[in-house]
C-alpha cells in the first residue's frame, strides 16, 4: 500500500504541496496529551541527513515557505515554492517525516517553546474557552484533549514517545500528498513517487470511518468558570453532525447563516449592530469523523452577559420555531457559494483542501459538485437540522465571568 495523490494544475510561477497525515490529538495515549503536536514541531529539528538549520534553509534561500500545522485528526506539513523548486519541496517534506532523528538537545529546547506557548494560549480566553468547551462537550472521548497538551503531559513525552508514534502513524498508506502547480501531473507523480512509493491501488483505499459517537445528555446545561477577565466570554453549543453525515452540507449553511464571518449574519445583526454588547460574535461547525460540534461565541461586559445569552437563545428557537423564507435561503445560499468560491481562488487553500478530502472521503468533490449540493438544500431540511440540533436538552454553555 502507498500513499494517495491529488493533483490540480494552475497557471502561476508558484507550485504548492502538501502532506497530510491521518494522525491527530485523538491518536494519543491521554497520559501523553500534546504528543502529535509536539511530534510536529520535532520532525523539523534534524533528519539523518540535514540539521535543523539546513531544513528552515533549503527552501527559504529559494524564497519559498515551510510550515505545518496538527489538528484533532490529522497533522498536515506544506510547502510553497516556485515551481523549479517543487522536486526539493517534495524531498524534503519526505526527509522530514521518514528520516527525523528527533536530537535530545533539540527535544529538551522544543519542550520548553511548547510550554510557553502553552501560557500564550491561557493567556487569550477567547481561544482558551473552546478547549474547555471541547473538554465539556466530550467528557472522556479522544476528542476532549486540548491539541497543545498540558504542561503536566508535556513534560512526561519523551523522545521514544515521539518515535513511537511516527513509526505507528507516520505511513505512507496513512498520508495523501497533494500538488497545485503549472507543471505536467505525470512529472509531480513519478516524483512523489520516488520518495514515498508508489501510489495506493483502489482496493487499499478505505474511508477512515469509526463508530459513530453519540454525546451522552445530562448534567449541568450551564457552567461557569471564574475568570480574572475584563469580559465575559461565552460557548453556547452542542454535538453536530460528522463528516459523513448527509446533513453537513446544509448544517455548515445554517451555520453560515447564524454567525459567518460576513456582517449580514443574524447574530452579528442581533448582537452588535441592533443592541451594540459584543464586538464579536461567531458560529462555528466542526465535523469529525464520528460526531461533530456546533458553537457560538461571543464576548461581552459581564453585566450585559445575560441580554447578550438570551438574545443568542432567542434566534435558535425563532430558527426551530418556522422555515426559513425561500427569498431568505437564496440568498444565504448564493453567499456561501460566493464565499466557497473566493477562498477556493488561493492555490494553498485549494491544496490543502485536496489533502483533507482524498484522506478522509478518498476523492476529491469539486466546486461545481459542492455548489450543486449546497442548490438542492430546502427551507424544510433546514429547519429539520434546527430542530434536531437546537432543542434546549441538546444545548450546553460555558461561561468566563
Amino acid at each position: 500500500m502507498g500513499l494517495r495523490f491529488a493533483y490540480k494544475n494552475i497557471k502561476s510561477p508558484v507550485a504548492y504541496c502538501a502532506l497530510s497525515i491521518c494522525a491527530g490529538t485523538r491518536d494519543e495515549e491521554k497520559s501523553k496529551n500534546g504528543l502529535a503536536h509536539f511530534t510536529e514541531h520535532m520532525i523539523f529539528k534534524g533528519t539523518k541527513q540535514k540539521s535543523a538549520k539546513q531544513i528552515n534553509n533549503l527552501l527559504e534561500k529559494c524564497g519559498g515557505e515551510l510550515n505545518a500545522y496538527t489538528t484533532k485528526e490529522e497533522t498536515v506539513v506544506h510547502a510553497t515554492v516556485l515551481k523549479e523548486d517543487l522536486p526539493k519541496a517534495i524531498e524534503l517534506l519526505h526527509d522530514i517525516t521518514f528520516n527525523s532523528v528527533f536530537p535530545e538537545k533539540e527535544f529538551i529546547k522544543e519542550r520548553d517553546i511548547i510550554l510557553e506557548e502553552i501560557k500564550s494560549y491561557k493567556d487569550t480566553p477567547s481561544e482558551l474557552i473552546y478547549d474547555d468547551y471541547d473538554s465539556l462537550l466530550f467528557g472522556e472521548h479522544p476528542l476532549s484533549v486540548p491539541i497543545l497538551g498540558v504542561p503536566s503531559t508535556v513534560r512526561h513525552i519523551k523522545v521514544d514517545d515521539i518515535k513511537d508514534f511516527t513509526s505507528k502513524h507516520y505511513t505512507p498508506e496513512n498520508m495523501t500528498f497533494s500538488i497545485v502547480a503549472d507543471l505536467p501531473e505525470e512529472r509531480c507523480k513519478k516524483i512523489v513517487d520516488r520518495y514515498f512509493g508508489p501510489e495506493a491501488s483502489d482496493k487499499d483505499m478505505a474511508e477512515q470511518k469509526v463508530e459513530p459517537f453519540t454525546v451522552r445528555a445530562g448534567g449541568e446545561q450551564t457552567i461557569t468558570i471564574p475568570k480574572k477577565t475584563h469580559q465575559a466570554h461565552c460557548i453556547i453549543g452542542c454535538p453536530a453532525y460528522s463528516l459523513y453525515d448527509e446533513e453537513r452540507i446544509a448544517l455548515s449553511l445554517l451555520t453560515n447563516i447564524l454567525g459567518g464571518p460576513a456582517i449580514n449574519s443574524r447574530l452579528n445583526q442581533i448582537l452588535r449592530e441592533k443592541h451594540g454588547l459584543v464586538y464579536t460574535v461567531d458560529a462555528s461547525y466542526t465535523p469529525y469523523r464520528e460526531t461533530g460540534i456546533f458553537t457560538i461565541y461571543f464576548g461581552t461586559d459581564k453585566n450585559s452577559l445575560d441580554k447578550a445569552s438570551d438574545l443568542v437563545f432567542k434566534e435558535l428557537r425563532n430558527m426551530t420555531s418556522s422555515e426559513i423564507s425561500s427569498v431568505s435561503l437564496k440568498s444565504a445560499k448564493k453567499q456561501l457559494l460566493g464565499q466557497l468560491a473566493i477562498s477556493m481562488d488561493n492555490p494553498e487553500n485549494q491544496c490543502l483542501s485536496m489533502g483533507k478530502s482524498l484522506l478522509v472521503y478518498n476523492k476529491i468533490e469539486s466546486i461545481e459538485m459542492i455548489g450543486k449540493r449546497i442548490e438542492a438544500i430546502t427551507p424544510a431540511q433546514i429547519h429539520r437540522i434546527a430542530c434536531d440540533l437546537f432543542a434546549d436538552e441538546n444545548m450546553k454553555t460555558l461561561i468566563y465571568r
